[in-house]
């Protein structure tokens, strides 16, 4: 059975990130924040690390972008490095919540489409375009976690913190 407690999803993009919460019992995610990517300074992590301490978040989600045929698109490297050093500042930070990567094939398409049925134009739904993408993300999950019982995904370990080399955080290997 998958763990009571809230969990948040990660949208990751290379302006911007979507952040999203669902309810302690895991049944409905809503979306949270957008966060502007900072890669040099990790504001954007930290933000998100502050999310997760504050709602005690049991698991993050972050998006694996693949594609159609379920191979890695270009931005899947991203999105694991940032999901490692993600894992890393958690577990400084006293977190125990874990780190799993997640499908999100056409994630931001349902976003942009469920927003124009909306009626949002397009300047108005880049302001929430990553939320919304987000809360997809983590409403994929949830489902998936009722349908098997468990936390889904790919597990991801704590990887070299910003500004360390990998040399120091894996033995030179």
């Amino acid at each position: 059975m998958a763990s009571r407690g809230v969990r948040l999803g990660v949208d990751v993009g290379t302006v911007r990130m979507g952040v999203a919460q669902c309810d302690p019992e895991g049944i409905l995610a809503t979306p949270l924040r957008t966060v502007q990517r900072d890669p040099k300074r990790n504001s954007d992590l930290r933000v998100i690390v502050k999310d997760a301490l504050e709602l005690s978040a049991v698991t993050v989600y972050v998006g694996l972008p693949q594609t159609l045929r379920g191979g890695e698109s270009g931005s899947a490297a991203l999105a694991r490095e940032l999901a490692q050093q993600l894992a890393g500042m958690l577990q400084d930070a006293g977190s125990t919540a874990e780190v799993r990567l997640i499908d999100e094939r056409l994630s931001s398409i349902s976003a942009h489409q469920q927003l124009r049925a909306a009626g949002m134009t397009g300047r108005e739904q880049r302001k929430v375009v990553d939320q919304v993408a987000a809360a997809g993300i983590l409403q994929h999950a949830l489902e998936m976690e009722k349908s098997i019982g468990c936390a889904v995904g790919e597990a991801v370990a704590a990887g070299p913190r910003p500004g360390e080399s990998r040399s120091e955080g894996d033995g030179g290997q």
